[in-house]
């Protein structure tokens, strides 16, 4: 069922059987050149969604569709309270508290790079993924205000020149980051010292093709998604490693099929248990169950959930509770809002629409 939704509107989200939920809201940013903005959709009491634009004041890098090519341009703080962005096009990073109506701004600092893509965050540690130039991730402390202060010689830099970064993420434990090379099809880890500074990086061929993006579930296993090989049909995959001390990357599931084209983001359930994969090329999901051990097992039927074909679903993210998926479809302009079933599986709750169609939309996150 869709409902279109413009600025200044309120948005009936209606579904039969659909779960009852509180106050959540739903974040993408604009990725504009001139002006990049957060935009925010949120779930009022009366069970409609209110839009609203947040300047970050600094600029996307525009584009049609995915130009950013990252998962994590927009990253929620663990806790909830802060959200920060990405401005690829202006090289820096703008950090927001989040409040009842939405977002407060704080600050936007340099990214310590050139063409910034991806954040990661985990207590008061954050890492901003560089692509550009050299390409490299660049350490921040994040103080009690929300405020970021650059780590003394925490840059580290990429395997070589324009190898695509894609995304980060920082392990449970805050012992290591992983960063994906995209182009190159290569997984580096860093270990994270005391002083917050970086070790050079452990870099590991991905034995799948198409590498994309890796995440690091509660458990402490890496979860990596695959585009898979070009020539064949929805042969996207999906792969969990386990981080030895060193920093070596064990496989535990290798190159698990997602029934689907074009895999390129994963969003992990808040307890650990689940992932799901994004098929762009087929706007589908397929869903897996995460093992204590990492291992990974598909969920019923591997695909759980479908948007409208052509929909070209890029970045997806789960709402806190875990209750909720919500899909950014860039090409037709909207986001699709699913509730997540017992068993796993995806029940279309609505379409959000009303964002520019193919104007370069990236990053999504949920409350």
């Amino acid at each position: 069922m869709r409902a279109a939704i413009t600025a200044g509107l309120f948005v009936p989200m209606i579904a039969a059987g659909a779960q009852v939920r509180t106050a959540e809201t739903v974040f993408v940013m604009s990725n504009n050149a001139d002006r990049n903005q957060v935009i925010a959709f949120q779930l009022e009491s009366n069970g409609n969604y209110k839009k609203s634009d947040f300047d970050t004041f600094g600029r996307g890098t525009g584009g049609v569709n995915d130009p950013l090519e990252s998962q994590g341009s927009l990253t929620l703080s663990t806790d909830r309270r802060l959200l920060l962005a990405a401005n690829a096009g202006s090289g820096d990073v703008t950090v927001f508290r989040v409040v009842h109506n939405g977002l407060a701004f704080i600050e936007k600092v340099p990214s310590g790079g050139s063409q910034p893509v991806s954040i990661a965050q985990r207590g008061n540690a954050v890492y901003v993924l560089n692509s550009g130039g050299a390409g490299s991730v660049v350490g921040f402390s994040l103080d009690q205000s929300g405020r970021l202060h650059r780590v003394a010689r925490s840059t580290a830099f990429l395997s070589a020149n324009a190898t695509g970064g894609a995304s980060i993420s920082i392990s449970p434990d805050g012992r290591f980051l992983a960063v994906v090379e995209r182009i190159v099809n290569k997984i580096d880890t860093f270990r994270i010292r005391a002083d917050g500074t970086l070790s050079s990086p452990l870099v590991t061929p991905s034995p799948g093709p198409g590498a994309f993006s890796a995440q690091f579930a509660t458990n402490g296993k890496l979860i990596v998604s695959e585009t898979g090989p070009g020539n064949i049909p929805d042969g996207s995959a999906i792969s969990s490693y386990a981080v030895l001390p060193n920093g070596t990357l064990n496989a535990v599931s290798q190159s698990v099929a997602t029934d689907g084209a074009a895999n390129c983001w994963n969003a992990i359930s808040p307890d650990g248990t689940r992932v799901y994969a994004s098929n762009a090329g087929s706007s589908n999901f397929a869903g897996f169950s995460i093992g204590q051990g990492g291992d990974l097992k598909p969920l019923k039927g591997t695909i759980v959930g479908s948007n409208p074909e052509g929909s070209t679903n890029l970045d997806i993210a789960i709402s806190g509770d875990g209750k909720f998926l919500y899909s950014l479809n860039g090409i037709v302009g909207s986001i699709g809002v699913f509730a997540i079933q017992p068993d796993g599986t995806l029940t279309e709750v609505t379409q959000i629409e009303g964002l520019v169609k193919s104007s370069g939309f990236n990053g999504i996150v949920a409350l």
